[in-house]
């Protein structure tokens, strides 16, 4: 299962060592903790969710944005895949998968038993649908202003947050359907 979607920026200049900016994130589920009998507030949701995304955000900031001046090519994006520890700051192991396109980045967060290539596989797929219907890469977009596109896709393509296996005909309809609805 996939706790968390994001999409990030990544380190541009030496300026903005370690720095980066959370565009977007998507929790599916909550973390329950068994040793934590009281409830939690919202403000310590909100701190420790934003502990997380950050967890996962820095690792792969070491990854340099590449040059624009290229067509993007997802198949040749760097990617890659790190585990979290229990309690770092998930309460679980988690494994985390990115993708770095331009000078964005893309990860999922996933139980540590998930099936890695497909992971990949379909924060590919999420990562082109992104770039095509957000047009991401045109300096005009403002991602913020479009989250609710971003939810229509991970609504299809990653269904609260559990990989599906894929094969191009279903994409293509499901494709279809989104644009179809997005139109509206």
């Amino acid at each position: 299962m996939v706790h968390v979607f994001l999409i990030h920026t990544l380190r541009a200049t030496k300026a903005e060592e370690g720095l980066c900016r959370v565009l977007y994130s998507c929790f599916f589920g909550t973390e329950n903790s068994p040793n934590d009998p009281q409830p939690h507030g919202a403000e310590r949701d909100r701190l420790l969710r934003k502990e997380q995304i950050l967890a996962v955000a820095r690792p792969s900031l070491n990854q340099q944005p590449q040059s624009s001046d290229d067509p993007v090519r997802l198949h040749e994006s760097p990617c890659g895949a790190f585990r979290l520890t229990a309690g770092d700051p998930f309460q679980e192991p988690r494994t985390v998968v990115w993708l770095g396109v331009l000078s964005l980045g893309f990860a999922l967060v996933l139980n540590a038993h998930e099936n890695l290539l497909l992971a990949e596989g379909t924060l590919r797929l999420l990562a082109r649908l992104l770039l095509e219907h957000l047009r991401l890469l045109v300096p005009t977009a403002n991602l913020l202003l479009r989250a609710d596109c971003i939810e229509g896709i991970l609504a299809r393509f990653l269904p609260h947050g559990q990989l599906l296996f894929l094969n191009d005909q279903f994409v293509q309809g499901l494709e279809k359907e989104f644009s179809a609805a997005w139109t509206r």
